[in-house]
C-alpha cells in the first residue's frame, strides 16, 4: 500500500528527514536571534516616541524608518541582495548558515512591529504610577511593560515563528535547503508528486504543533 501511495518514497526518504531538520534549524536558529532583537527594538520604539519615558524622537524616527524600510521590501529580493552580507558574516550564501542572515533580517522589523502594539496596549495608568513611584526606566521596561505583556508577546511570537517557517520555505527555492528545496528538486524538477505532497503535510504538521504549543503557553501566561 505505501508503495502505490507514495511510489518514489525509498529514492527520497532520506534527503525527506534531512530537510525536515534543515527547516527546524533554520526556524528556530533565526528565531532565536529576531526574537531579542525584536524585544528590543519594539520596546525602543515604545520608550522613545513622542510622551514616552525615554522620548527621543531623533532615535525613533531613524528606528522607525528604517523598519518600515525593510518590512516593504520582498522577502526574495532582500534575500538575494543581502548574500554579499551573508557571505562576509557567515562565509557562505547556501545551505541552513547562508539563510540564517536574511531570515533574521526579514523577520525583525516584522517581529519588532509586533512587539510594538503588544508593548502599547499595556495600560497608560500603570506606566504613571511607576513613574510616580520612582522607578527607574530599566525597572518599568521589565517589571511593566514586558511582564504585563507577556500573553500579548506569546501571541505575536507565534504567529512570527509560523511566519519564519514560510520564509525558510521561500528561501529553500534559492539554496538555503530545507523542505521548500525538497519539494522544489523532488516534487517539481523531477515530478515526484508524491514527495511533494509529503513535503506539504510535513509542513502543515509542523504549523499545527506550533500553533498548538503556542495556545498552551498563551492560555499559562493570560492572567
Amino acid at each position: 500500500m505505501l508503495e502505490n501511495i507514495l511510489p518514489n518514497w525509498e529514492r527520497g526518504s532520506t534527503e525527506f528527514f534531512n530537510s525536515i531538520i534543515q527547516t527546524l534549524q533554520m526556524t528556530f536558529g533565526s528565531f532565536a536571534i529576531s526574537f531579542v532583537l525584536g524585544i528590543i527594538f519594539g520596546v525602543a520604539l515604545v520608550v522613545l516616541k513622542r510622551g514616552g519615558i525615554l522620548q527621543n524622537l531623533i532615535l525613533y524616527n531613524i528606528l522607525d524608518k528604517a523598519i518600515n524600510i525593510l518590512r516593504s521590501i520582498p522577502f526574495l529580493i532582500l534575500m538575494v541582495s543581502l548574500f554579499p552580507l551573508s557571505r562576509m558574516i557567515v562565509g557562505t550564501t547556501l545551505g541552513v548558515s547562508g539563510a540564517i542572515v536574511p531570515l533574521v533580517l526579514g523577520t525583525v522589523p516584522f517581529f519588532a512591529r509586533q512587539v510594538e502594539v503588544a508593548i502599547a496596549e499595556v495600560d497608560r495608568g500603570l506606566i504613571e504610577a511607576s513613574t510616580a513611584m520612582g522607578l527607574s526606566a530599566t525597572a518599568i521596561i521589565f517589571r511593566v511593560y514586558l511582564r504585563e505583556s507577556i500573553p500579548s508577546i506569546a501571541r505575536v511570537t507565534q504567529v512570527t515563528i509560523i511566519s519564519l517557517l514560510n520564509l525558510t520555505v521561500i528561501a529553500g527555492a534559492i539554496g538555503a535547503g530545507g523542505l521548500g528545496d525538497f519539494a522544489i528538486r523532488f516534487g517539481i524538477q523531477r515530478h515526484m508528486t508524491d514527495l511533494m505532497w509529503v513535503s506539504i503535510i510535513a509542513i502543515l504538521i509542523i504549523v499545527n504543533l506550533i500553533q498548538g504549543l503556542g495556545n498552551i503557553i498563551i492560555k499559562k501566561t493570560t492572567h
